[in-house]
């Protein structure tokens, strides 16, 4: 029976030895808008996005984790390769702010144990919520406020890289896409349903996009919990 608990003890600390792991930290970068208003490339920082982060070190190769994120988004037609998107001239600023939960998977062992210094590449994907204005472009291309605001809910797909600089901070460079299940967050939709038919605009089978391109950087604390001393 000694033997049995001590098989148990040690399966139940081989499980647990990371689950006590915890990561917070800051993110800092840049954003940039992929819709029917301004350029369509798809890593172009043009705005600065700011925010924090949390993770749940849960073993050497995934992590849960939250962040919130602001970040102001631009669309310029002028700066549009698009002869097209020249030509009509809108432009718009709008206000989000993310939040964000997922898991993130790492393509080697990311031991936090480990005295010697890690690195690897890393995916993110999850579910994210972007609150943000609502406004519309009349037909001589004025915005028109809404006075409301609405949730653009989304997919985050995020690579990575991160490495340990000390035995507290890790250091990350990661470029994240939003794909986002609305069409509002440039104008191009009014939020309005009776709006709609007169004031909508684009490609209405494309929802919108929007990256951040930045880095994170984190302090770790937590300890092991299971200690397996037998005498």
């Amino acid at each position: 029976m000694k033997y049995v608990t001590i098989i148990i003890m040690s399966v139940l600390c081989y499980n647990f030895s990371y689950s006590q792991i915890y990561e917070v930290g800051v993110f800092i970068g840049g954003s940039n808008f992929i819709g029917d208003v301004g350029a369509t490339n798809y890593i172009s920082p043009n705005q600065l996005a700011v925010g924090g982060i949390l993770k749940w070190n849960r073993s050497p190769r995934h992590s849960y984790r939250i962040s919130v994120i602001y970040a102001k988004l631009e669309g310029i037609d002028q700066k549009s390769d698009d002869p097209r998107r020249q030509q009509r001239g809108y432009s718009f600023e709008n206000n989000l702010l993310e939040i964000s939960a997922g898991m993130e998977f790492t393509f080697f062992d990311f031991d936090l144990h480990a005295e010697e210094k890690k690195m690897t590449p890393y995916l993110y994907s999850g579910i994210s919520a972007a609150n943000h204005d609502n406004f519309y472009f009349n037909n001589s291309g004025v915005i028109i406020s809404e006075n409301k605001k609405s949730w653009a809910f989304g997919i985050p797909i995020v690579l990575g890289f991160k490495t340990t600089l000390t035995n507290s901070f890790i250091l990350a460079l990661e470029v994240g896409a939003r794909y986002t299940f609305s069409d509002e967050i440039d104008g191009s939709i009014p939020d309005n349903k009776s709006l709609q038919a007169q004031f909508s605009f684009g490609n209405i089978n494309n929802n919108d996009w929007y990256t951040f391109s930045g880095i994170t950087l984190t302090y770790t604390f937590g300890q092991n919990p299971c200690y397996c001393g037998y005498e």
